[in-house]
């Protein structure tokens, strides 16, 4: 019991170590953070943080994956709402997300590879979440090839577009909600009429465009 106890001290320490990681860098760049920075706000010593992370790099990108993780549970699509008011709820969800941590998302999506090449399979892991989330709603285990590639077009689009807004801030919220929203469903709509006839995936497409866009 008291093993137990402690792991669960250690995984605590470390979950509210990478919490401040997400604070820093949502404030700050990677460059202006050292180590030494962390460990004073932590109120611990070097050798502790040192302890959890190997170096300043494998911190952040510990922090990057945490912040994917919680990235993915807030926009975790809400079963009680009807298709189309499900996906405009994950999308303010996103950004929400955006707008609170626009540095390190700014940071993940723009250099954060060139920080720590393990960014790029954090967030490759972040497509392929939100893949299958639209994968569930359409009622399918795999996605066809066309339809995989209109739902990996429209979740880069999504990233880009959120970036931009970062730095165009006159494009209201709302709007630009809405315009995932009518992307998606121009994207869906395309791949359904590119589905071969007959197959049982363009018969469950059309009734979940039918039914929510």
């Amino acid at each position: 019991m008291r093993a137990r106890r402690v792991r669960l001290q250690v995984d605590e320490r470390r979950l509210k170590l990478i919490e401040l990681g997400i604070r820093l860098f949502s404030a700050r760049s990677y460059e202006d953070i050292s180590i030494d920075d962390v460990a004073a706000e932590a109120g611990v010593s070097k050798g502790l943080l040192y302890h959890y992370f190997r170096s300043k790099q494998k911190f952040y990108v510990e922090t990057i994956r945490e912040a994917s993780l919680h990235l993915r549970r807030l926009t975790q699509p809400d079963p009680k709402l009807a298709p189309v008011e499900r996906l405009r709820a994950a999308i303010d969800a996103h950004l929400a997300y955006v707008r609170e941590h626009s540095r390190v998302y700014a940071a993940i999506y723009r250099n954060g590879v060139g920080v720590a090449p393990e960014v790029s399979t954090i967030l490759e892991e972040h497509r392929e979440a939100v893949m299958r989330n639209f994968l569930k709603d359409l009622g399918l285990k795999k996605a066809p090839p066309v339809l995989r590639a209109a739902i990996r077009g429209w979740i880069l689009m999504v990233e880009a577009a959120s970036l931009d807004w970062l730095t165009h801030e006159e494009l209201r919220r709302e709007d630009l909600r809405e315009l995932f929203v009518a992307s998606y469903a121009a994207m869906l709509g395309k791949a359904l009429e590119l589905e071969p006839r007959g197959a049982r995936t363009a018969k469950v497409m059309r009734r979940v465009r039918k039914e929510s866009l």
